[in-house]
């Protein structure tokens, strides 16, 4: 596998055919670019930041080597002067952005990089990659973490991930937005993200007898484990499951069986059925996991309808996101060289100037409303970008995931609550833009004209 997670060439071609001509140019003025949402997607009626991390990381380890000098050398393209300002490259600007793990919404910068313009500029895809897959991710997994009511989630999505990267930064970014646990033993190695999983219907398939399978299963896993009982019949199957738990009761070892898991057909008819095969034989404490398909609309559904479900594999629907697979993410020059800056394109206008996000709350936090304005203005309410690197150095060390993780979910609980419904649009939540915003945008607007 290549492993090019780091590589300066890992950018749009046009990063550096304008690095070229800002060297010939002798461009070297302070750029301000901010990175941000234009419209939510009609399924999502917030979204949630992540990826923070992982784009500082790059940033702090950003350098050209010889090979990819060489490669660019190679190409004939680019002058021996641009090659020189390359070897020499590394980041040397400022960052602020969005503590990981806050809610926000269209129009409003997560991530601000103040550098001159040739650095700030070559990083604009990997930055755009990095926090547009996390962020795409978490904010489907919160919705459903919202939608499980308390109950656990685990992600099982890694087969279905588009490739290694990003079924490992999936259960991150599903972590940090309140998924208990992962399949993906990398993501436990690398994060600490906890991991967790049962077994699959070959190990069934592989051994004459159901129940053989069961007693074989629970043998090797003493401690404790979960048995798949959708592969043939599954109200026969749970049947055997308290057959083993009766043979195991004199032994000491009924415990051993923790959860069943149910991964086909009518999970709410199958869930009571097997709940109550259970109960009858005395075994409440035998948790119910179901997958399968599920969704946050499906988990909805089965916590709602009262199905005695007690946690949720949720695979491919979310490691994909696949109602709502992108975001229509941008990463904008606002000033340069001391200058506002603002873009007109048709649909993609920009608010200019360097900008900060302005959060009121109520009395027990809960919060209210955005104020979009001018770092210059003074605005009430919370300011939400806060400053993670200067001078190309990261300003403190990075919180863990589990604090990120607490803290989305206290963001997520203070969110209005027509906003937390799975079915709310892109403009339930007042995101204001301030005055002296909207005169700034008419004066440019009338400079350009």
């Amino acid at each position: 596998m290549l492993n090019s997670a780091h590589s300066p060439l890992l950018i749009d071609l046009y990063q550096l055919t304008m690095a070229h001509a800002y060297v010939e140019l002798g461009m070297e003025d302070t750029a301000v670019f901010e990175l941000f949402v234009r419209n939510l997607p009609a399924t999502r009626g917030f979204l949630v930041a992540a990826g923070l991390e992982q784009a500082i990381e790059y940033l702090e380890q950003l350098h050209f080597g010889s090979a990819e000098l060489d490669f660019l050398a190679s190409l004939g393209t680019f002058s021996s002067a641009l090659l020189a300002r390359l070897e020499n490259l590394r980041f040397t600007g400022s960052v602020h952005a969005l503590p990981e793990g806050t809610p926000f919404f269209a129009q409003e910068p997560i991530l601000r990089i103040t550098a001159p313009i040739l650095e700030a500029q070559l990083v604009e895809s990997r930055i755009i990659n990095i926090m547009h897959f996390q962020t795409l991710i978490a904010s489907k997994a919160a919705r459903c973490t919202l939608a499980a009511a308390g109950r656990q989630l685990v992600d099982f999505g890694m087969r279905r991930a588009h490739e290694a990267d990003a079924a490992l930064y999936a259960a991150r970014a599903a972590y940090l937005a309140g998924f208990d646990a992962t399949a993906t033993v990398e993501a436990g190695r690398q994060f600490g993200v906890p991991i967790s999983g049962t077994m699959a219907h070959s190990f069934i398939e592989a051994h004459e007898r159901e129940l053989d399978a069961f007693r074989g299963f629970v043998a090797a896993h003493p401690a404790g484990t979960t048995l798949l009982i959708d592969t043939y019949d599954t109200e026969r199957a749970a049947r055997r499951v308290a057959e083993l738990a009766g043979e195991l009761e004199p032994l000491g070892q009924r415990r051993a069986i923790r959860a069943v898991r149910i991964d086909s057909g009518d999970l709410a008819q199958q869930c009571r059925s097997v709940r109550a095969i259970l109960d009858q034989h005395g075994l409440r404490d035998i948790r119910i996991v179901v997958s399968g398909g599920l969704d946050e609309h499906a988990v909805k559904a089965l916590v709602e309808g009262g199905v005695p479900v007690d946690a949720f594999g949720v695979g491919t629907a979310l490691d994909v996101s696949a109602d709502a697979p992108a975001l229509d993410m941008a990463y904008k020059l606002q000033a340069y060289a001391g200058e506002p800056r603002r873009k007109r394109s048709a649909g993609k206008a920009t608010w200019p100037g360097i900008k900060q996000v302005f959060r009121e709350r109520g009395a027990s936090g809960e919060i209210l409303s955005d104020q979009v304005a001018l770092v210059s203005e003074a605005s009430p309410g919370e300011p939400l970008l806060v400053p993670v690197m200067a001078e190309g150095r990261r300003l403190a060390p990075p919180p863990a995931l589990a604090e990120s993780r607490d803290y989305c979910a206290r963001e997520l609980r203070a969110l209005p609550a027509q906003v937390l419904e799975l079915g709310s649009g892109p403009t339930v939540y007042p995101v204001q833009f301030s005055a002296a915003l909207q005169a700034l945008a008419a004066q440019l607007d009338a400079q350009l004209r």
